[in-house]
């Protein structure tokens, strides 16, 4: 059987070598493929090519085809573009490759727009935090005067954005020297925040949020088209240097597999949360491998595993857990190539 795993975010490396250490010998060739000759991930694949670079939308399903043609195969492990691949399953069948898609194309687009995502979600299946959705400054001051009522502090952060990038912490006491001086991270002053608007007083959804200050949890996921086959809760402590402990929190539990069943989510994906005043609340769904997915699999799952023998059709059996155990990932210095 011959997987292809398309250009994606280095953490899929850790899923190719969880496929290697569950599968026997010569049964499974791991094909992968990037636009640079240096991603790392070609480390652990069995076979692997340069994409072409400036590629996207049909041009790019379309090399796709001719590159599961060519390359005989069986299993398009999707990254880059998932969501328009998962359009076009019938036209990589027509050429003998199953795509695996962690959801349909209206869930993938939904997800990838947090605003929308919190604002079409059930409150039955998963609780948000506080949030209003801006795109001008005169709806910035209202949702600061709406929001601050209720909350001691407030955050922003984009409704499209990856690795939490844009997020940042209102602060109502500090200019940016004083935080540069005293190594604040993540943290933006709001009057300067708001000056900045005096030129672009229009811009691309923002959201302003009560900010979650409690512990903060990474779920590693595998299913099958809507049935949750397994969940790993990593508990990030809320001191550096201190290591992930697997979890077991009921409240985490239930909604994810809510969350599964109600976007029919398929293969691997990760869910985050992050605990407030009032309980933990959701943050977003990943439908992709996590950063931390390695450690994941430390708690006794092998979730890329999982994910493919079902995507197979075949049985998988329940992984035992162990909760409590605390995990932790070290840098590796490695050759790329000569």
């Amino acid at each position: 059987m011959r997987i292809w795993f398309n250009k994606t975010f280095s953490t899929i490396q850790a899923v190719l070598k969880n496929l290697r250490q569950s599968v026997p010998a010569g049964e499974v060739t791991l094909i992968c493929t990037h636009t640079h000759n240096n991603a790392s991930a070609f480390l652990a694949a069995d076979e692997h090519t340069l994409e072409p670079v400036d590629l996207t939308g049909e041009d790019y399903i379309h090399w796709c085809l001719a590159f599961c043609l060519d390359h005989h195969i069986d299993i398009f492990w999707v990254g880059k573009e998932a969501a328009l691949a998962s359009q076009h399953h019938l036209l990589f069948e027509a050429v003998g490759t199953k795509v695996l898609s962690v959801a349909d194309h209206d869930t993938l687009m939904l997800l990838h727009d947090k605003a929308r995502f919190y604002t079409e979600l059930p409150s039955d299946v998963a609780q948000v935090m506080d949030f209003v959705a801006v795109n001008h400054r005169d709806e910035f001051d209202g949702a600061l005067e709406t929001l601050s009522a209720k909350h001691e502090k407030l955050c922003v952060k984009p409704a499209v954005s990856v690795f939490g990038l844009g997020f940042r912490i209102l602060d109502t006491e500090r200019d940016s020297i004083t935080q540069l001086l005293n190594g604040v991270e993540y943290q933006i002053p709001l009057q300067e925040l708001r000056l900045g608007m005096l030129n672009t007083p229009q811009f691309d959804t923002l959201l302003v949020m009560e900010h979650l200050n409690g512990h903060e949890w990474s779920v590693d996921c595998a299913g099958r088209h809507g049935e949750l086959l397994c969940a790993v809760q990593r508990k990030k402590s809320l001191l550096a240097g201190h290591g992930q402990m697997i979890d077991n929190h009921p409240d985490i539990q239930g909604m994810v597999e809510r969350l599964t069943a109600h976007y029919h989510l398929n293969g691997i994906f990760n869910i985050q949360f992050k605990e407030g005043v009032h309980g933990v609340r959701l943050l977003e769904i990943n439908p992709r491998p996590s950063g931390g997915f390695g450690m994941a699999c430390l708690a006794g799952a092998n979730l890329a595993a999982m994910a493919l023998q079902a995507f197979k059709g075949e049985t998988v059996e329940p992984a035992t857990l162990h909760y409590q155990r605390r995990v932790t990932e070290i840098a590796t210095p490695v050759i790329l190539h000569d």
